[in-house]
């Protein structure tokens, strides 16, 4: 994969190969089977397949969410690092916190199973859909007082009638 020019990564990623929605947060490996087992990426490599800097990359490395081998000062990183910057994408992506995603890579890690990690990822999907449903009747609310207010505005200025210059 490290040889592979940038058009192609970003024309898989578009046809979903490594688009960030489509990781697996439950039941399965995030990374399509098949290919090279040994196969390393560079930083580079990996913020041009998913379109993000590689600031971002160091950024979870900081986090302790990635841990690339090093050779020398350049880092390499496995397909294992790569499954898990899609695991961060698509968690980011719907909203859970770095904490949430370092808590969700622990137990992907230490659970073979997967039981304690789809456990604590349903709890936190149940709190996320209770937050965005609560967010939702606060805009249907808001948006029902905007559209009440503009009807009172366009009925003033009906009954007020023109300005005069």
């Amino acid at each position: 994969m490290t040889n592979r020019p940038k058009d192609e990564a970003r024309a898989l990623a578009r046809a979903g190969e490594t688009d960030p929605s489509n990781a697996t947060l439950v039941g399965g490996a995030a990374e399509p089977a098949g290919g090279d087992t040994d196969a390393t990426f560079s930083i580079g490599d990996l913020a041009d397949e998913f379109d993000i800097t590689t600031r971002t990359i160091r950024f979870y490395e900081t986090r302790k969410l990635l841990s690339p081998n090093r050779r020398g000062t350049q880092r390499r990183y496995t397909r294992r690092d790569r499954a898990r910057l899609r695991i961060i994408l698509r968690a980011k992506n719907l909203g859970f916190s770095l904490d949430d995603v370092a808590a969700y890579l622990d137990l992907y890690d230490a659970d073979p199973g997967q039981k304690a990690q789809t456990i604590m990822l349903l709890e936190k999907v149940e709190i996320s859909i209770a937050d965005l449903q609560k967010k939702r009747a606060d805009l249907d609310r808001t948006l029902r007082d905007l559209k009440d207010l503009k009807a009172k505005c366009v009925e003033h200025l009906a009954t007020v009638g023109p300005e005069r210059s």
